[in-house]
């Protein structure tokens, strides 16, 4: 029961990543703060969960408001009590060719991608300084942030531009004891991922790689299951990680060559 005694918050807790971190974390005694936009799924989530005698609360937000972030997080220390970890996994994805992305795209994914993690790591760890307690963040990136990929660039500089929001706030609250990282996943079996699939057969592409797309395969022969980036999270929440700040850990097989 390594994280008994903590509380969890967890943004697009409904989505597969989400999902697989609130169950790691869950199942391994903390109470968990499910964060996400999608109420129906949430509410089926807590359900699950209670059933198998998991601390897990729903609270229904929308990351690109502010006053929703302040709200959900104020709702959940209520409930829960005070936030040691946090986990932005909250994201969306809006592909196509750069010179047909719109306007529309482009905001609305970095309102997602990059200040939803602003708002809601900002929101969490200021009462965290407050406390004067340590504390951890970890933000779910994509190693589409350091490895450039046909039809992603919106995604790609999000993810970018939070990876690197994610180690400047690691830096400058170090000296309170909080640590802040990323995990960057390569291809993970989500309905995400397989959103960028015209057919199923599109997957070989993602596995083995497109020449015509300067694309490497996954050198592992897998796809990533969302139970690997959530173990990877709960890793470096944990006191095993308490000497790693500011690291960005690519779960991805091997895709993007160790970069």
């Amino acid at each position: 029961m390594e994280y008994a005694d903590k509380v969890a918050l967890v943004t697009g807790a409904a989505g597969g990543i989400g999902r697989a971190v609130v169950h790691a974390l869950a199942s391994a005694g903390a109470s968990v703060a499910a964060v996400d936009l999608d109420a129906a799924a949430l509410a089926a989530l807590e359900r699950d969960c209670a059933d198998k005698g998991w601390s897990v609360a729903a609270f229904p937000a929308d990351i690109t408001s502010p006053a929703q972030v302040e709200a959900a997080v104020a709702a959940a220390e209520e409930r829960l009590g005070p936030v040691d970890h946090l986990v932005n996994v909250a994201g969306v994805l809006r592909g196509g060719p750069v010179l047909e992305l719109g306007e529309e795209d482009w905001e609305h994914t970095f309102a997602v991608n990059t200040a939803g993690v602003f708002r809601m790591s900002t929101a969490v760890t200021r009462r965290m300084v407050e406390r004067g307690r340590p504390g951890s963040v970890v933000t779910v990136a994509s190693n589409s942030a350091v490895v450039p990929r046909f039809h992603m660039a919106a995604y790609a500089a999000s993810k970018a531009a939070a990876v690197a929001f994610t180690k400047n706030l690691g830096l400058e609250l170090a000296g309170h004891g909080i640590r802040c990282n990323a995990v960057c996943p390569g291809s993970t079996d989500t309905p995400m991922l397989r959103s960028l699939w015209n057919q199923e057969s599109d997957s070989d592409g993602s596995l083995n790689g497109v020449a015509a797309e300067y694309r490497v395969g996954i050198p592992l022969g897998r796809f990533a299951a969302p139970d690997d980036i959530a173990d990877a999270v709960a890793f470096l929440l944990s006191d095993r990680a308490s000497h790693i700040t500011m690291h960005d850990l690519h779960v991805d097989g091997g895709a993007a060559l160790g970069r």
